[in-house]
């Protein structure tokens, strides 16, 4: 189980673009059908992580990890997330100064943005919206999405700290849910 659950993020980590909440839906899937987690306690473990400090991705893996097998899945999982960015930075970092002006190389980061917001919004509307048992239209639907309008409005608009918004948001969905 410890080898499992270390291949598997590994492999998680190898394809993590563009952060923690872009690489959920494949954790998710890794998860779900390795039969280590059911739904429900997925986005339990996904919500915790998302509160500890450090990246989402990362901390979910050890949750994931001690859930499954303990301290040695925790430590396990952790390895396997960390361990291929923390090669391939060390690698790139050493090519990347020479063709950092290549036009190769800058095409390739500008088509990577539209494919990472889609996993983003995935996760997003995945997590937001849907539970096990409520449908993805319900009266928490219209509630929930003027809070995400009035957030992004107040960030662009006002340029409130992005950590007054998220506490306003807190407190809104305390006092409406």
């Amino acid at each position: 189980m410890i080898w499992d659950l270390f291949v598997t993020f590994i492999k998680v980590g190898l394809l993590s673009f563009g952060g923690g909440y872009a690489i959920i839906p494949m954790i998710q899937h890794e998860a779900i059908t390795g039969g280590w987690l059911s739904e429900a306690i997925f986005q339990e473990v996904v919500s915790i992580a998302g509160m500890a400090p450090g990246p989402v991705a990362t901390n979910s893996a050890t949750l994931i990890g001690y859930r499954v097998a303990g301290i040695e899945g925790a430590i396990a999982s952790t390895l396997g997330m960390v361990l291929p960015s923390f090669v391939l930075i060390i690698l790139i970092s050493v090519f990347f100064y020479q063709v950092r002006n290549s036009q190769w190389i800058k095409a390739s980061f500008y088509g990577l943005r539209p494919v990472i917001t889609g996993l983003i919004a995935y996760a997003a509307i995945h997590f937001g919206f849907m539970g096990k048992d409520q449908s993805f239209i319900s009266w928490q639907t219209p509630i929930t999405l003027i809070i995400v309008f009035a957030a992004l409005y107040s960030l662009v608009k006002y340029k409130l700290h992005p950590l007054t918004v998220i506490i306003a948001s807190g407190i809104l969905g305390i006092a409406l849910f």
